[in-house]
């Protein structure tokens, strides 16, 4: 009985003759030198697979080993001469390619031994039969999620947390919308200069597959004078793909920006906005620009987007009413917090359009038969890490994953066309999950009790304090109502349970808050050690908070920057089972152009 496995193979492999017969002509066209077998045993497939593998090695170009004859593996049968590849190099990407490729031909010459393993059990050779033609699929749709600073620990905190507070406080971890994709890998993220790189240099790497410096947009290191062509101007030019380019933060920022611009520094913020405009891509929604009116010399960046036939939009009603078809579109977010970027998640307003809202807009609005591509960044993940502020970070990586579900949901409605990837492009704070004077237990509830992040506290209160000169422990009514800690003296401090203040805690607190009014935020070389060690550059009390509800929390941070933690990739859909394992961050470009068949 010829099992459905051999069926299949024989038929979509087995007839050169016809080189338009779908899977079958698209195989013979890349690879018109192969040809299948009438029969030889797995080690005739493993003699050519052993000689192309053992000199292959890692590098750019590979040099193909000559034809060879193969000796069959049991006497009588005839010598045969099997033409591998006619050229004297192929590139790595092809070389991949045409081993997943060969891997299916192996099969099919062991297919004998596969019919027999096969036979009775349908289910099974229909699977394994999909996974071989797998090689042959491209993702049409294309989602690209970068949590910026998003390291392992940012995410299993909002996993204990959600469980937790969810769960009266047990000792539970909750999924979020990705942690239960079925690839998983881990990615390296350093850059041509340091191991703990920046913003710009590693979403360099993913966009392009090349290193460059930190504070460097799709430019060579050092020279920095020749552009790298980024996956979505690829996906844009060759395929007809839409693009979007969704950020939390300005839209000008690094991570946004490595998709898109070209630029020496990061800092050119007006020209990176005229690039945005002359990409031509499709979609664009986030913060404000940082310098939308450059020198002031020429257009603002709003009119520059308008001139190139944008649509100009920076009301959420004015989002909102958008529809398929609307053209190129640019949305600014209405509602703009700290640095003109969108509120942290914690922070907006009910009815607030957040990540989710914009995601939807863009999967509606980028919609078409010819595929896109939508990177969408949680940009404020990071910034939440750079202050140290352990509760906005958790609410952000919440909100990415309600994102993330936006389009697990458009995937369920196109499981055969979709891909989905979501990473990080480093880990930002050195976030930990346990702290030396909570031992081996964590407190993740007190973070419930804060209700509004340090950026916002710092613009709701703290000016207002230095401006007034407020009394200490006027400001701890505050402290008290905002964040739940309580000092010793208060009325309440009995019920305070976990968040009552121990005098050294009051202490620490009353030293920041007197620098605050006396000095307020400063840069680290107008600094002490001891005082940036304390405190980085923001403003001394909120750091102080954050830092005191974090550690009566079980949570810490080792640095106000980035850290060289490798980060997770997880992945769903078509090609899903190439991002497993472990890689470096410019494997993803290479990865998605493989997979996307740019050039």
């Amino acid at each position: 009985m010829k099992s459905p496995l051999l069926a299949t193979l024989a038929g979509r492999f087995g007839a050169k003759s016809d080189p338009d017969a779908g899977v079958t002509g698209r195989f013979y066209l890349l690879f018109p030198d192969f040809t299948p077998l009438p029969f030889r045993a797995p080690k005739v497939y493993l003699s050519v697979t052993r000689g192309w593998f053992r000199r292959c090695g890692r590098c750019a170009t590979i040099q193909v080993f000559p034809q060879e004859i193969i000796e069959p593996p049991q006497a009588g049968l005839k010598k045969e001469r099997i033409s591998v590849m006619k050229n004297a190099k192929i590139s790595r990407r092809s070389f991949l390619k045409a081993g997943a490729v060969a891997s299916a031909v192996g099969m099919l010459s062991a297919a004998p031994v596969a019919a027999h393993a096969a036979e009775g059990d349908a289910s099974a050779a229909a699977d394994e039969e999909n996974g071989l033609l797998d090689v042959f699929k491209k993702p049409k749709y294309v989602f690209l999620f970068i949590g910026d600073g998003m390291g392992t620990a940012q995410i299993q905190s909002a996993r204990f947390y959600k469980g937790t507070v969810d769960n009266n406080g047990a000792v539970t971890e909750a999924d979020l919308s990705f942690t239960s994709f079925p690839q998983v890998g881990s990615v390296t993220t350093y850059d041509s200069t340091s191991f703990c790189p920046d913003s710009a240099s590693t979403a360099t790497s993913i966009a392009t597959g090349h290193k460059t410096e930190s504070g460097v947009i799709n430019m060579c290191p050092w020279t920095r004078d020749v552009p790298y062509e980024t996956i979505a101007e690829k996906l844009h030019a060759q395929k007809g793909y839409k693009v979007g380019v969704i950020s939390t933060v300005n839209i000008d920022h690094a991570t946004p920006a490595a998709f898109y611009a070209h630029q020496k520094t990061r800092k050119n913020y007006y020209q990176i906005g005229v690039e945005l405009a002359n990409s031509g891509f499709e979609y664009f929604a986030g913060g404000e620009f940082q310098k939308v009116n450059g020198d002031g010399t020429g257009p603002d960046n709003h009119t520059v987007a308008a001139n190139a036939g944008y649509n100009v939009v920076t009301t959420q009603a004015g989002a909102a009413a958008l529809t398929a078809g609307a053209g190129k579109t640019l949305i600014i977010a209405e509602n703009l917090g700290d640095g003109k970027s969108m509120n942290y998640a914690m922070d907006a307003a009910g009815g607030e359009w957040q990540l989710t809202d914009y995601v939807k807009k863009g999967i509606e609005l980028l919609n078409n038969k010819k595929g896109f591509f939508l990177m969408t960044e949680s940009g404020k993940i990071d910034w939440a890490c750079h202050a140290n502020d352990a509760a906005a970070s958790i609410h952000d990586v919440l909100e990415m994953s309600n994102a993330v579900q936006a389009a697990v949901d458009f995937y369920n409605a196109h499981p055969n066309e979709t891909l989905i990837l979501v990473t990080a492009d480093h880990e930002t704070g050195g976030m930990a999950i346990g702290y030396k004077t909570t031992n081996y237990d964590t407190f993740l509830t007190n973070l419930a009790h804060q209700k509004m992040s340090y950026a916002k506290f710092d613009s709701t209160y703290v000016q207002g304090y230095i401006a007034n000169k407020t009394p200490f422990e006027t400001a701890m009514q505050d402290v008290k109502n905002v964040f739940g800690l309580t000092l010793p003296t208060d009325p309440a401090a009995a019920s305070a349970g976990k968040l009552l203040l121990t005098d050294y805690e009051v202490e620490n607190l009353r030293k920041a808050y007197e620098r605050t009014l006396e000095v307020g935020a400063a840069s680290q070389k107008e600094m002490s050690q001891q005082d940036y060690e304390l405190y980085g550059t923001y403003i001394p009390f909120s750091m102080a908070i954050c830092h005191t509800i974090n550690h009566k929390s079980g949570m810490d941070h080792t640095t106000y920057a980035h850290t060289g933690a490798m980060v997770n990739i997880y992945a769903l859909g078509v090609g899903a089972e190439k991002f497993r394992g472990v890689f470096d961050n410019t494997e993803i470009y290479h990865k998605l152009a493989e997979l996307t068949g740019v050039q």
